[in-house]
């Protein structure tokens, strides 16, 4: 168990990243509009591709509904390559959290509104449990599609499997394509 004051610090330092972020978000705002136009049609062109390369090859990958990876590449592109990867590993842990978790209560007490609700709970609190709280939003939402979207014809196992390997793929996609996009950008370093 951590000291007290260990707590505390980690306190003070998530404030200071919440501050700083913040800091930022107004720096932004202020910029000059030319500067919010390039940076967002960078944003945009990134997104796009990632969403458009995760999509394509879904039905030869088998993936029923390929649109999760496009959706999963949107959410993971950042602009910067470091960002980008946290983003990646929140997404495809929330997914492995809430898939894992949601076809277990559906395996235990069936689908019904009652074993969502302890699904989307026993999710967020799993992520927070194995230190992962940036990935509680995904595994709850990654719950709800297995307990909610009607998925005739398929079990909640396939499904979970499905999602998984749907976001997993939306992650690589989008690592990909901000890494090669800071390769090729003449006007700043590349992060590793």
């Amino acid at each position: 168990m951590p000291p007290d004051g260990a707590d505390k610090g980690a306190g003070r330092e998530t404030t200071r990243i919440r501050r700083l972020r913040r800091h930022l978000a107004d720096l932004r705002k202020r910029s000059p509009a030319g500067r919010r136009f390039r940076d967002g049609l960078e944003h945009a062109l990134m997104s796009s591709a990632a969403a458009f390369a995760a999509y394509l090859p879904t039905q030869a990958l088998g993936l029923r509904e390929g649109f999760w990876a496009a959706i999963t590449a949107i959410a993971v592109v950042q602009t910067e390559f470091g960002a980008t990867r946290t983003t990646a590993r929140d997404q495809f842990v929330g997914a492995a959290i809430g898939g894992a978790i949601g076809v277990a209560v559906v395996l235990i007490a069936g689908q019904t509104i009652v074993s969502y609700l302890l699904a989307a709970a026993l999710s967020v609190l799993a992520a927070w449990m194995l230190n992962v709280a940036s990935a509680a939003r995904l595994a709850g939402i990654t719950a709800t599609i297995i307990l909610l979207v009607p998925h005739p014809g398929t079990s909640a196992q396939q499904m979970m499997l499905s999602r998984v390997f749907e976001v997993g793929w939306g992650v690589s996609v989008a690592i990909a394509v901000v890494w090669l996009a800071e390769r090729l950008d003449p006007r700043r370093p590349t992060s590793d």
